[in-house]
Order: C-alpha cells, then structure tokens, then sequence
C-alpha cells in the first residue's frame, strides 16, 4: 500500500499587519476572503510574533530561532555566518521550494534554500509536494505615509470602490491622537488591506483551479504588527499579537478557533513535521500541529534591539492571561527620533503637541522622557496595555513569576542582547554595519526632542550616556 502524498503547503505573508480582520472583532475591517479562509479553517487567537519589525521577525521564522539567540535581533544586521533555513529541510524530504518576493531575514540564505522564485501563480503547480510562499507588500509602513501615489496601492480591479475605507469608519488606538492625519493613516492601511486580501483572493483562486485545495495547507500571518507608533518595532500586543489563519481540509474543523499559545518560532518545526521532514536538533520552536503536536507552550517570549539608527533592549513574556516587558535600557525614552518613523504625519502632530503640554494621560504615555524598568499588563482586561500594574503590590505574585518565566527563557536561549553589536562583530558573529546607521542620526527641533542628547546605535556608546538597570536580570 502506497504511502499519502505529503501535504502542499501554501504560506501567505501579510506585511506589517494587526488583527484588523472582521474574524477578529473589527467591524471597520474588509477582508472578505481572509474571513472566508477563517471559516473553512482555523483561527488562532493566542499567536505572537518574537520581534515586531520584519527582518528579525521573518529570520527567527525560518530559522525556528529566536534572533536574539542567533546574533541577527538588531534590525538591519546581517549575520556573518547564515543559519540553515527550514526550506532546506523541505528540499531535503522532496518538497519543491519557491520562496516568491520578500527575504529580509537579517542573512543572506545558504545556496540551495529554495529551487524557484518566480511568480508561482502565474504557472501550473509542481508535480511533485510543493511549499509556496509569497510577501504581500502593500500594507506595509510605508502606505501611510503622505504623498504616496496611487499606484503604491491600486484597488483590486474586482472590488471597485467598495474596498474604499472612510476616515469616520476607523477607530484610533488610545495611545495616539485621534486627529485627522491619523485617520487619513488608517484609512491608507485600511484600504492596503483590501488590496492584499484581494491578491490573496486570487492565489486561493489559483489553488483552486489547480485542483489541489484538498491536499494543501494555506497558511495566513504577518510579521508583526501596524505600522504606528507604538505597534510596529514595540512589543506591546498591537505590535506582537498577531492573526494566524490555517485551512487544512479534511483535518481541521472549518470555523473553529483556537486559544492554544503559538510562536513564531513553531512555524518551521511544525511546518516540516506536516510534511514528514527532519526538525534540526538546534530549532528552538515546537510543533503545535498535526499528529505529532507537543503540549501547549505556557509562555510566548520575543524581544527587540537597535532599529536602524535608534538603540534599545526589550524583552517580554506572554502568558494567555499576562503581558510583561523589561526595559533594560529604561533611561531613554520610547519615543527616540527613528527617521523612518518620523515619516508619519501622527509623529509631528504628537511631538508638537508634546513640546506644549498638550498630550493625554494615555497620548502622552509614549513620550515620555524615561521608561519603566518592568511593565505588567492583564492581557485579558488591558489588551491595549494602558494601565501598568508591576509597581502594585497586590500584583507582586504574578510580577515574580513573569519575571522568573523570562530570565529563565533568556538564559536557555543564550541571550545575545547582553553584548553590544561591536563585540558581535568582533566574535565574527556579524558583519560591521553600524557606520551607516551612525550617519542617519539627526536631531529632532530642539523644543520636540525627549533627550539633550542624540542617540547612539550600540550598547557601548550608550553605556557611555547612562547605565543599564535591572538586578539579577539574564
């Protein structure tokens, strides 16, 4: 008796995309065929990324390595020597591999990590099992920036002007000014979405005249979230709690949900025991799927580095019920002066408003001059992660248990972020970047800015300005 065919597998990439889907609550949003996905398959709601910027995100992915571990956490880096990628393991099994668009993984892939490139959509489907994977760009950061042209963002053809959003739909995070550049913003984002769900409308429609819906696994995430101040390149839950959509016919129940934890470190280890592939011996994820499924996680755990020019160091720990961060770097403010982020319209209304006192409570969170060492947020009650509970006595329990929960995690990884990018690169880790990092650094107007002085890139030349805080941290 002959063996079943191993499974295809179809992984679509949303890019810098929340859980702005109406599956998961948003009645603003319009993504008719990613909700249709969800019906027929399953809905996890308890999904995190590791880092909340792309390349970091996507390399831990397709490493099933937590970046920190391997050296590549800082965004922009680039790993001097590159770790194997799960495709090869894939390639290894017989599968065929055609990794279409986007890599950013903070490395360069070994030769041989995938047979193909091209448009996959745009041909017939190999005969033999296939793993197919496509970016879609147009949600990125960059679509809200002002003066995009149109074509940055084309309407579906399909859609007409009903995937067109308006500004008195959108509903505006807490911890940004509700002003019309914001919603202008989120409109663009908006509509962005409707446009990738649109493209991804038509690969499902490409499976589906191929005749292989049945035996092939569709797979829908991002890689971290919104584009915003404070979502994207922060590890709060808009920046790190993410969708993840799979359809599997025949083996899970069309419209269920799941409130298992998953990481994005699972995705490759549970991705090759699908297709009966070999798990290296250093993947550091679990298989949450299929026949040989492991125990729910208890924890989810990530982190963030330098982001371009702007240095820090965050970790957190996910519970289902607890968000924690540390702050080892909690001297400098959230709000550094990224050029890139500086891009958006909400960054000079808030800054100015900031320079006269004209912020909120909660607007005025992110501006601060200085950080908290630890943050402590009930994920249930606070999913926005407004109210920080670590200086309440009456949380000290729960405090010390995610505390504990992250040292230990940092520990076992081997947490890299301790030492600075020079010692990396001096240790042959990574190849030396820094210098132009170093030149993009530019003062904002001195009445908008939260420290007197610039910025630096590295973990030693910001020793020089202050001294990391945290007792007994790993």
């Amino acid at each position: 008796m002959s063996k079943p065919k191993p499974p295809n597998i179809l992984l679509l990439q949303g890019e810098d995309v929340g859980r702005h889907l109406g599956c998961y609550g948003d009645s603003a949003a319009r993504p008719p065929h990613l909700d249709a996905l969800a019906a027929q398959g399953k809905r996890y709601d308890q999904a995190f990324t590791h880092t909340p910027v792309c390349a970091p995100s996507r390399g831990g992915m397709v490493t099933g390595r937590y970046p920190y571990s391997l050296g590549n956490q800082h965004m922009r880096s680039t790993l001097a020597q590159p770790p194997r990628t799960f495709t090869r393991e894939l390639r290894d099994a017989g599968y065929f591999v055609n990794w279409h668009t986007k890599l950013d993984f903070n490395f360069e892939p070994q030769d041989g990590w995938r047979d193909a490139s091209e448009a996959w959509h745009t041909q017939p489907a190999p005969e033999q099992p296939f793993f197919l994977y496509e970016n879609f760009h147009a949600t990125h950061e960059s679509c809200m920036f002002p003066e995009i042209p149109e074509w940055h963002n084309p309407p579906p053809p399909e859609a007409g002007n009903a995937h067109r959003h308006r500004p008195e739909d959108m509903r505006p995070p807490p911890w940004l000014t509700d002003c019309p550049e914001l919603r202008t913003q989120l409109v663009r984002y908006a509509n962005a979405f409707s446009t990738i769900d649109a493209q991804i409308g038509r690969r499902l429609a490409w499976l589906e005249a191929q005749g292989l819906m049945e035996n092939t696994i569709v797979i829908f995430l991002s890689d971290h979230g919104r584009g915003l101040p404070r979502e994207k390149r922060w590890c709060y839950d808009a920046g790190v709690h993410l969708p993840l959509i799979i359809r599997w016919p025949g083996h899970l129940q069309p419209g269920s949900v799941c409130d298992e934890l998953v990481a994005w470190v699972d995705i490759a280890p549970t991705l090759l025991s699908l297709a009966g592939a070999a798990i290296p011996k250093d993947c550091q994820g679990q298989v949450f799927l299929g026949p040989d499924k492991t125990a729910p996680r208890e924890t989810c755990f990530g982190g963030r580095d330098r982001m371009d020019e702007v240095y820090d160091r965050v970790r957190f720990a996910r519970t289902k019920d607890w968000h924690y961060i540390r702050n080892f770097t909690p001297r400098l403010p959230w709000a550094q002066t990224q050029t890139y982020m500086e891009n958006q319209e909400i960054m000079g209304v808030m800054r100015e408003q900031w320079s006269r006192g004209a912020l909120t409570e909660a607007t005025g969170t992110f501006f601060q001059p200085e950080k908290p060492t630890e943050e402590l947020y009930h994920a249930v009650e606070d999913p926005d992660c407004m109210h920080n509970l670590a200086g309440d006595p009456a949380h000290a329990p729960v405090l010390e248990d995610m505390r504990a929960r992250l040292n230990t995690h940092l520990r076992d990884v081997n947490d890299l972020g301790n030492l600075s990018e020079e010692d990396l690169i001096d240790q042959g880790i990574l190849v030396d970047r820094l210098d132009e990092y170093r030149r993009r650094i530019t003062p904002l107007p001195a009445a908008w800015q939260m420290k007197p002085f610039p910025f630096p890139v590295t973990l030693n030349e910001y020793r020089k300005q202050t001294l990391t805080v945290f007792q007994g941290s790993a």
